[in-house]
């Protein structure tokens, strides 16, 4: 690819085509190299992807912000961009990086980038960088999901488990394969509430960790979707009675059952009141002889006289 193309595929084209030059130029190939451009460029992108950032999620805070941008302007990311402009067909590199592959390397590829950016920059003013920043950056924006951007799996398993109040996983060391300075760790990744058990591997634990979490989440989300959601219990239909300012909640009574637990109450007060009535009768009866006696007494007197 020439240089024509590229400045096309940026969206620039140099004034000072000296900078274009320089900004593309390993310091394996000469002393006039791209690493103070490099320096440069790291700084404008950095302020344009900030505001980039800031413009349009309003509703996110600075924590998350700054893990956004970290993301978008990381080597990886950087590397990516630099991949579709076919940036590797214009190094300038010395003799021993293009017999090592530098040109595919990931690192000069980013810092190249970069140093276009600072290059462009100096041209022609941060307008112009900017306008060209973000040529590269909103694509990517328009597919990313800005809550999940920047975390790796192990956070993205553990927040969702959370979520869902479900205990954190398990991991494991299984096995170690390997000689000891290219080891490999197979990693066990247990969800027990949802009976998941999954394997990664890695050439650290920490990899291993990661490349099973991913396994993991993938797993418990395919779990859930499967899963239907157990039925809510019918809650238990009341009466609000309100008495004086007083609010009680009361269980429905259907006039039946009022009928019906009012009758033991009146049967219990008739069968307490015979015994008094009873017991009233008696004390009469007790108190007629005594009264009688004098009657016939003066009987007697009369029919002798």
């Amino acid at each position: 690819m020439d240089i024509e193309q590229l400045q096309k595929r940026l969206g620039h084209t140099f004034k000072d085509a000296a900078l274009l030059q320089q900004a593309l130029t390993h310091r394996s190939h000469s002393s006039l190299h791209n690493e103070r451009l490099e320096f440069l460029g790291d700084s404008v992108l950095n302020c344009v992807v900030a505001s980039l950032l800031f413009e349009r999620y309003s509703k996110i805070d600075e924590g998350d912000l700054s893990r956004l941008r970290a993301n978008l302007v990381k080597q990886q990311s950087l590397y990516e961009i630099a991949q579709r402009l076919e940036l590797s067909q214009c190094l300038r590199l010395g003799e021993g990086e293009l017999k090592s592959g530098g040109f595919r390397r990931p690192s000069i590829l980013a810092d190249t980038l970069e140093a276009l950016f600072g290059a462009i920059f100096l041209d022609a003013g941060f307008d112009a960088a900017r306008d060209v920043i973000r040529s590269m950056y909103v694509p990517i924006l328009q597919s990313v999901d800005p809550k999940t951007l920047g975390k790796d799996a192990k956070t993205l398993l553990q927040e969702y488990l959370q979520g869902k109040k479900i205990a954190l996983p398990q991991y494991n060391v299984v096995a170690t394969h390997g000689a000891a300075h290219s080891q490999e760790f197979e990693i066990e990744c247990l969800v027990p509430k949802l009976d998941i058990q999954v394997f990664g591997t890695g050439g650290s634990r920490r990899a291993g960790e990661q490349a099973a979490a991913k396994l993991a989440l993938e797993a418990v989300q395919t779990a859930l979707v499967k899963t239907p959601a157990s039925p809510k219990k019918p809650r238990q239909r009341t009466t609000q009675l309100k008495l004086a300012g007083i609010a009680t909640i009361q269980p429905d009574v259907s006039p039946e059952n009022a009928e019906a637990k009012n009758k033991p109450a009146q049967t219990e007060a008739a069968v307490s009141s015979r015994p008094a009535k009873m017991s009233a009768s008696k004390e009469q009866d007790e108190l007629l002889p005594e009264a009688s006696e004098p009657k016939s007494d003066l009987i007697n007197q009369s029919t002798s006289a």
